[in-house]
């Protein structure tokens, strides 16, 4: 009887897949990275066919490397990089444009017309989400307006829209399967999180058909099954969950209070709300955590564009470093005299700023300033931001006093980096034994609707932490370093 899980990981950098056991452990895997598109400034783009060719090259390999075959695959869980939208031709199943990524910033001054009209409490009301380019909405009518002939086709249900999981599964399915799961419709600002639907007055304001839509399910369901063509047999498709979503799942953060801080290319914290769609008067977003037997459990997040980006940007714009993991040792090398802040604002800042015109800069530097102090403050430009957001939902969410935050991503494996998050934050930070907990979360669900993993409730038991930082930093150095570094925020700000 198949027992294992195959977990896909689409992420903004690369494409993974990981293979569990029925027990979560980790079997095998396979990861290849992408190429980025900056047509423009500010714009940023993936290549479609790439993204679904690394993705079915890394289930091929995750197979091989675990001496599995398709027979031996009881589901297949995806996660996936959010709100990047694509736009495809609904016979040939050829995108009619590159995808537009989440990061990418193009239709900003449309939605500043749609500030300025006075939409944006209509669509905050509805959807959870601040009016911003960030989401698939406005990339979704950039596309209709300005790729040749595509309304037209729109309009004669000639076209699918999707998120990067709704993609993956048409294809894996031979285009039998259009749909989404809750959590990345919740992230198109399109859906009404309230009723859990497609909001017809949105489309309107945005002159997007519906019949460009997928069907919505919860994250644990039947999402159809693969084209045997392509394992050597079909395989059930049994959960979907954007990434920062099935990091909660993963992450076991099925109570509400607990709260969750995932380090990929950005930052995502995000806090369990219960059955509460709680309104943030702190500019975080209000979404949907996951959707689980047509019960909805509601989340806060904070997003914080750049994160594992600035060390990117170190070793590919800069030439500072040759690997990312050079820079903690960097760090501790560093001069600890300098103060020397990075605000990573490369495609404008997220929350709590919602800043799209903000650009990144540099203060402090002086003639003794090197490779490391620079290290020093790309990590911690990102402990710094995700003091922001745990104090925006401190004021939104006020029972938060006995805060434990819950880490996962690639940057967590610094301990350098994880000991000043909690030195920062005054918090014990638990990193657990499974840092890959988004696609540990796809494959939970994908498990749950099968039948091979347990209900929410026992999943907690299967979580177990790896090391726990507490907070080693004297009071009056923590409050002096973070004036510093809003200080340094205030300075790149532009509304």
């Amino acid at each position: 009887m198949a027992s294992h899980i195959l977990a896909i990981d689409q992420g903004t950098t690369s494409s993974r897949a990981i293979i569990f056991n029925s027990s979560l452990e980790r079997v095998a895997s396979a990861q290849e990275e992408f190429k980025q598109f900056f047509p423009k400034s500010g714009w940023v783009e993936h290549d479609p066919e790439e993204i679904w060719s690394t993705t079915l090259s890394t289930c091929k390999k995750a197979l091989k490397n675990s001496g599995l075959s398709a027979t031996d695959i009881a589901s297949i869980g995806i996660t996936n990089q959010r709100e990047t939208t694509i736009i495809w031709d609904k016979v040939t199943g050829i995108p009619i444009h590159k995808a537009i990524v989440w990061q990418d910033r193009r239709t900003t001054e449309y939605c500043a017309e749609l500030s300025k009209a006075g939409h944006d409490k209509m669509i905050t009301q509805k959807t959870g989400l601040r009016l911003d380019s960030y989401f698939s909405g406005t990339k979704i009518k950039w596309l209709l307006d300005n790729v040749e002939g595509a309304r037209a086709k729109a309009e004669a249900g000639a076209l699918l829209f999707g998120t990067i999981d709704t993609f993956l599964l048409w294809r894996l399915t031979g285009g039998v399967s259009h749909t989404t799961d809750a959590t990345n419709a919740s992230r198109t600002m399109l859906f009404n999180i309230h009723d859990n639907c497609w909001d017809k007055e949105l489309l309107a304001l945005l002159d997007i058909p519906q019949n460009l839509l997928p069907k919505v399910l919860d994250c644990s369901a039947d999402f159809g099954k693969t084209d045997p063509k392509l394992f050597g047999a079909t395989i059930q498709i049994g959960g979907i969950a954007g990434d920062q979503q099935a990091a909660l799942v993963g992450q076991a953060c099925f109570h509400p209070g607990m709260i969750k801080s995932t380090y990929g290319t950005g930052c995502f914290i995000v806090l369990n709300t219960g059955n509460k769609a709680v309104v943030s008067h702190n500019k975080l977003l209000t979404t949907i955590g996951y959707r689980l037997g047509g019960k909805t459990t509601y989340a806060l997040e904070g997003s914080i564009f750049v994160a594992g980006a600035a060390v990117q940007w170190m070793r590919d714009a800069m030439g500072l470093i040759e690997e990312a993991s050079e820079t903690g040792k960097l760090a501790r090398q560093a001069d600890i005299n300098q103060d020397v802040y990075l605000v990573p604002a490369f495609t404008g800042l997220g929350a709590p700023h919602w800043d799209s015109e903000a650009r990144g800069a540099i203060f402090g530097i002086t003639r003794a300033t090197g490779p490391a102090e620079l290290s020093k403050a790309a990590l911690e430009s990102v402990c710094y931001q995700t003091r922001d957001l745990l104090d925006a939902m401190r004021k939104d969410w006020p029972d938060m006093d006995e805060t434990v935050l819950r880490v996962d991503g690639g940057m967590v494996a610094s301990n350098y980096t994880m000991q000043f998050l909690s030195d920062i934050l005054n918090v014990p930070v638990d990193r657990p034994k499974v840092l890959e907990t988004t696609a540990l979360g796809a494959a939970y669900l994908a498990g749950l609707f099968v039948g091979i993993c347990p209900a929410p409730e026992d999943m907690g038991n299967d979580w177990h932490r790896e090391k726990r930082f507490i907070p080693d930093l004297e009071e009056e150095v923590r409050v002096r370093k973070y004036k510093g570094w809003q200080d340094a925020v205030s300075r790149t700000l532009t509304k």
